[in-house]
């Protein structure tokens, strides 16, 4: 018989949560609702802290040693600018799909919510999402206060001064990227060690949200999942024809190599949880090493396709559920807003809310809608994870592609 592998696991262990979860949900006292709930959350916090523990050491082991083995400034510059012109088309892609969508369907209409009075609103901080302070906060004032944060967009800046400095002093350099070449191996040996709980991981989340808000949740906002979940296919579409102009029938290859890892995203609704294991699988797809640990930790900070995708779908459904019409010229400027404002919060908790209602805020749409989304996030935030690693993969492969490196 066939092995069963990890995504065979993984979606036994989520139908298994999904039977624990309504089964819970129907048959035991609130009070047993809520405990089993955060019993079954704790084995997806536990796999996320064990995953989270890796990533600092991993993507500044993987950024050092893919600069510092690109060999110059020029060669990091011109890498650098292929991959950021291809994120920020990405970002404009999924944003501008978002917007397409909610203006055709017009999910929130139908609420026709009250706008609340002025004294009621309570905003959310988003004092945080200044221009100034956005700008200051990518610069890392410890490196150590980074990795201890996991603030990938400061390790990565502290990662790319660290490379180049490391290729500039020359034959000093070679020893501590054959020390960072080891702690990287040895750290995707860690990562496999943790993956054997990904399908208990699963399993606690699924069972954990469907026993405390059960089926309802699904129907009460089934319209929106539903809508958004099909425009995330079509953003899957588009993003594979256009990578398939340039790389052809090999991003089938990628798609097929990194399935596991886009299911683990999806189960555990953390692109980060893939962040291990898709090195490894993009290397297997024949993208060279000092490429993937260069092109990939930006994309975790710069190429969040999924989360861009939803953040339109979030600000125009609250708009629309209180009935205010923005105008197309006012909807550009939003999408541009969050265009900018969501760069380099990944792994952030909630950043997806903290960004959005920052842009609420600018528009003046009333932030108190957020809390319309909060019980369906984790499903939302399920497909905008997986949605980071496919866009962020075929991103690799193309910037592969461009760099002749790409292994047939």
């Amino acid at each position: 018989m066939k092995k069963i592998g990890l995504s065979g696991w993984i979606l036994i262990f989520m139908a298994a949560g999904i039977a624990a979860g309504l089964l819970i949900h129907y048959s035991a006292r609130a009070s047993w609702i809520n405990r089993f709930g955060d019993g079954m959350s704790i084995l997806t916090d536990v796999f996320l802290r064990l995953i989270k523990m890796i990533i600092a050491p991993l993507v500044f082991s993987t950024l050092v040693t893919g600069i510092a083995k690109l060999g110059d400034v020029r060669a990091v510059g011109r890498i650098g600018g292929k991959t950021l012109a291809w994120f920020l088309g990405a970002s404009l892609l999924s944003l501008m799909l978002g917007m397409i969508v909610m203006n055709i369907f017009h999910i929130g209409h139908n609420l026709h919510l009250p706008l609340p009075a002025e004294e009621r609103l309570q905003p959310l901080a988003s004092s945080s999402l200044s221009f100034s302070a956005f700008v200051t906060h990518v610069f890392p004032r410890s490196i150590v206060e980074a990795m201890a944060n996991n603030e990938i967009l400061q390790i990565v800046v502290f990662s790319i001064f660290f490379g180049i400095a490391t290729a500039a002093i020359g034959e000093k350099g070679k020893i501590v990227i054959r020390a960072l070449d080891a702690v990287t191996e040895i750290i995707l040996k860690v990562t496999g060690y943790v993956m054997n709980f990904a399908p208990l991981a699963a399993f606690g989340a699924v069972a954990a949200i469907l026993s405390i808000k059960g089926p309802e949740i699904l129907i009460t906002y089934g319209k929106f999942i539903f809508i958004f979940y099909i425009s995330v296919l079509a953003l899957w579409t588009i993003l594979i024809s256009i990578s398939y102009l340039w790389i052809g029938k090999k991003v089938f290859v990628v798609l097929g190599n990194v399935k596991d890892v886009v299911l683990l995203a999806f189960s555990t609704a953390s692109s980060e949880a893939a962040f291990p294991r898709l090195i490894e699988e993009l290397e297997k797809s024949g993208c060279p090493k000092k490429i993937v640990s260069f092109v990939l930790p930006l994309g975790y900070s710069f190429n969040l396709d999924g989360s861009m995708l939803y953040m339109t779908f979030a600000s125009l459904f609250i708009a629309q559920a209180y009935g205010m019409s923005l105008p197309f010229e006012t909807q550009i400027l939003m999408l541009l807003v969050l265009m900018v404002t969501s760069k380099g919060v990944a792994g952030v908790p909630r950043a997806a809310f903290v960004v959005i209602a920052g842009t609420l805020s600018m528009f003046h749409i009333p932030q108190q809608g957020l809390l319309l989304l909060l019980g369906i996030d984790q499903f939302m935030d399920m497909a905008r994870s997986a949605t980071n690693v496919v866009g962020n993969s075929l991103a690799t492969a193309v910037i592969c592609k461009m760099e002749a490196v790409l292994e047939e």
